[in-house]
């Protein structure tokens, strides 16, 4: 498997911004029931989820997770920021934020400064962006194998007869 970075919502503002202000013109109700039925949906699948009243750039956090893929040990990232981001609802486009996580999590937080800093990984992300946009992704997550998606989080189930109808096949654990 390889992350490929997507840009949702690039144009937030480092400090975030609110969901009411992202979804005007949706009811206090209807947002309260989106939420309750995302919850349940991470709970389903035994995921964490907590309550977010604020989205924010990601684009510092994809670049931090572009060099951790060329780390040792640096897959834990990506579940360390899915944290930070939809359980704890920190703003994960301030590098001090970011720079928290990697020191958290083991990697190097010179390195990782280094990174922010030269944005030495934008590049990187930059041509996931572009690869997203050709495979014609318009939500997170997506799954991609052999030109054909599915975009969502989907259940267990429903990702085993997608990996299946693209022909790869079931190892037993």
């Amino acid at each position: 498997m390889k992350w490929v970075h997507f840009p949702l919502h690039p144009e937030t503002p480092q400090e975030g911004r609110a969901l009411t202000d992202l979804f005007k013109g949706r009811s206090e109700e209807e947002m309260q029931a989106r939420q309750a039925q995302m919850k349940g949906l991470m709970d389903q699948e035994g995921l964490p989820y907590g309550h977010r009243t604020h989205t924010y750039n990601s684009r510092l956090a994809q670049e931090i997770g572009a060099w951790a893929d060329t780390q040792e040990g640096g897959e834990v990232m990506h579940d360390a920021l899915y944290k930070a981001y939809f359980v704890d609802a920190k703003n994960i486009g301030e590098p001090d934020i970011l720079l928290e996580i990697v020191e958290a999590n083991g990697l190097s937080v010179e390195e990782a400064r280094q990174v922010l800093e030269q944005r030495s990984f934008k590049d990187a992300v930059d041509e996931d962006w572009r690869k997203s946009h050709q495979y014609g992704v318009t939500g997170v997550p997506t799954f991609v194998a052999s030109g054909h998606g599915v975009v969502g989080a989907q259940p267990n189930e429903t990702l085993e007869k997608f990996l299946e109808s693209v022909g790869v096949e079931k190892k037993e654990v």
